[in-house]
Formats: structure tokens, C-alpha cells, sequence
């Protein structure tokens, strides 16, 4: 089982977005070194907590400065684009790291708020059906070169630059049985955020290997992402999740802050009148805990799932704990050997 990063950018409390996105770039560097398979970058908009509005500008700037992990967006929120830009965007990426390159796609909204969307989407139509969104996407995939428009649909005719660039590694993301039903139908890998609705994880990865129906013969691929929170003890561990539990909290009142210090976390989860906590399921949305704690609980997912990756992110305030975070997992399952025997990684 392969092991991804999807970092977000969050925002730490005292530091600024700037320094966040220099932290994003070297924690890629990191990452490619401990010998993980994808290093992917989030998008959020109109917002003081995340960093990462164009994930494509930090895909390419990654793509320079690391040799052989694969970098892409996780996701790409398809609605707010035109799916020609996109393509465009991403067969120039292409061009450039060729075979390196992956498209993660979502449906997402655009902003923190109804105005920060409009604004995105400059007075444009809103995505807000399945049937709107399986067209963009349809639309996406022959822009690529990955499937082709209907004889007589208006785009058939147009021809995207560079043309001899190898199409990205396309994903469809989500956390519905809708989006695990549509990537099947697709025939496309996808990626569960199991971080967000993990109630549903089993459920969505059996829909997307039901649905799956492939155009060329490949096998589905699934991707589970994950949070997680690795320390040398169980305590040093909740001590770093402190800072998740009251960032989240936060966001679901709509308090669009940054990432709190554990110190600071501490004090505001006694202030809340109610504090939100994290809804059970058959594995944790976080995993939090100790390296054998956390080995077990991701080795239960594989063995009842068997995905195909797991992408984790780590909502931690300390890029140092951060990276320590990462380095025991990537310990875990000794993914550091694995990148000392290739020079490159492909799909």
C-alpha cells in the first residue's frame, strides 16, 4: 500500500501565509526524501485560515524543486473553472514533469462565504446538480485526451496545447456514495476523505468497486484520506491534536481562524460552552496516538478496505512536530527503503 501527503496549507497561529507556503514547499522536499508516493495541495478560498488558493502555482514550483515523488492538487475544485483552463493548466504541468503530474478533481464550494463564491466564479453559472457536474467532468477528461466529445458537441473540434504532453494522473475526489458512484462510473481512480465523513468510508469505497466500469481495462484504484497524529506517546500525541479539536470546532461556527497552538487550544476548549467533538466510526476520523497505535488502526483499514494508497494530512501547529509526524509513519511502513531502490515514481 502506497503512502501520500495532502497538505492544506493550513495557517498556524503567528506565522503568515507566506511563511506557511514556504513551509508547504519544504515539507514536499521532506516528503520525497522519507520516500512517500504523492505530495498533493489543497485550495481554499477568501480565507485567513489555509494558505493554498492555487494549487496549481505550488504544483509546478514543487515539481521544480523535487526530482521523483508526484505532485498534484487534491483537488482542483472543477466547478469554479472551465474545464478547457483546467486541462490546459494541467497538460502544460505535463509538459514540464512529465509522468509526475496528478489532477485531483472536487466539487467543493468556492469561498467561505456566498459572495467570496460568486466572485470566484465571476457572475457564471452555478454547478449545483450531479448531472451539471458529470458534464464538466466529461468535458475535462476530453479536453485531456482521456475520452472524446460526441460527434457535433461544440468543443469536438478544439485542439489544446502542448498537444504531446502525457495527460496528468486524474482522481475524482469526494465524500459521498454520489461522487464514489460517479468515479466508478467514470472509470476513474478515487479518493475518499475519509477525514471528513468516515461514517461512510466502507460504504463509498464498496459503491465506487461496484460502479466501476473502466474504458481501457485498468483495475480501480481507491485512495482513503486520512488525519493523522503520530508522537512517541499517547499523551505528546493528544497534546498535538489539541490544536485540530478546537480549529475544527471553531470552523463549524464559522470562525475562520488559524490553526491554534496546543497551548492555545487548551484555554479555548475550556471557554466553549459545548465543545464539538469528533464523531465515532468503524475507524477514527483522526488517528491519534503512538506509532503502534496508529500502525494498527491504518492496518485494520487495510486489511478490511484494501485500498490501493492512503493520503494523510496532519493538521499539526509545530512544522517540527509536523514533520516528526510524518517521519514515524513513513517508519512504519519502511517507505523510506522503498524510495532509496527508484529514482522516479509513476502511477
Amino acid at each position: 500500500m502506497k503512502l501520500s501527503i495532502l497538505d492544506q496549507s493550513v495557517v498556524p497561529s503567528g506565522t503568515t501565509p507566506d511563511q506557511t507556503i514556504r513551509n508547504t514547499v519544504e515539507l514536499a522536499r521532506a516528503a520525497e526524501s522519507l520516500g512517500f508516493h504523492r505530495f498533493w495541495l489543497a485550495e481554499h478560498h477568501a480565507t485567513g485560515s489555509f494558505a493554498s488558493p492555487a494549487p496549481e502555482i505550488l504544483v509546478s514550483h514543487i515539481a521544480a524543486v523535487t526530482s521523483s515523488i508526484r505532485v498534484g492538487s487534491g483537488g482542483v475544485l472543477l466547478p469554479n473553472y472551465s474545464s478547457m483552463k483546467v486541462a490546459e493548466t494541467f497538460r502544460s504541468l505535463s509538459s514540464l514533469s512529465p509522468t509526475r503530474i496528478d489532477l485531483g478533481i472536487g466539487r467543493g464550494g468556492g469561498g467561505s462565504d456566498a459572495a467570496a463564491s460568486s466572485a470566484l466564479r465571476a457572475g457564471r453559472h452555478v454547478v449545483d446538480s450531479d448531472d451539471e457536474f458529470a458534464a464538466r467532468l466529461s468535458e475535462l477528461l476530453a479536453f485531456l485526451s482521456l475520452a472524446r466529445f460526441p460527434g457535433g458537441h461544440p468543443y469536438e473540434g478544439i485542439a489544446l496545447q502542448p498537444q504531446s504532453a502525457p495527460p496528468p494522473d486524474v482522481w475524482l475526489l469526494g465524500a459521498s456514495l454520489a461522487s464514489a458512484d460517479l468515479a466508478g462510473r467514470f472509470g476513474l481512480p478515487y479518493t475518499f476523505a475519509h477525514f471528513g465523513l468516515p461514517q461512510l468510508t466502507r460504504a463509498a469505497v464498496n459503491q465506487y468497486r461496484s460502479s466501476f466500469r473502466s474504458p481501457d481495462g485498468r483495475p480501480p484504484r481507491v485512495q482513503i484520506g486520512i488525519s493523522i497524529f503520530c508522537a512517541p506517546t499517547e499523551k505528546e500525541a493528544q497534546y498535538l491534536f489539541s490544536s485540530q479539536r478546537l480549529f475544527r470546532a471553531r470552523m463549524r461556527i464559522g470562525d475562520l481562524r488559524p490553526l491554534p497552538s496546543p497551548e492555545e487550544a487548551f484555554a479555548g476548549l475550556r471557554s466553549l460552552p459545548d465543545p464539538l467533538e469528533f464523531e465515532e466510526a468503524e475507524w477514527p476520523r483522526c488517528v491519534v496516538g503512538t506509532p503502534d497505535q496508529v500502525r494498527e488502526t491504518l492496518v485494520s483499514i487495510q486489511d478490511a478496505l484494501n485500498p490501493d494508497e492512503l493520503i494523510v494530512l496532519s493538521s499539526i501547529h509545530d512544522p517540527i512536530a509536523k514533520l516528526d509526524s510524518y517521519r514515524s509513519l513513513a517508519e512504519i511502513f519502511e517507505t523510506t527503503s522503498t524510495a532509496s531502490r527508484s529514482s522516479s515514481v509513476s502511477a
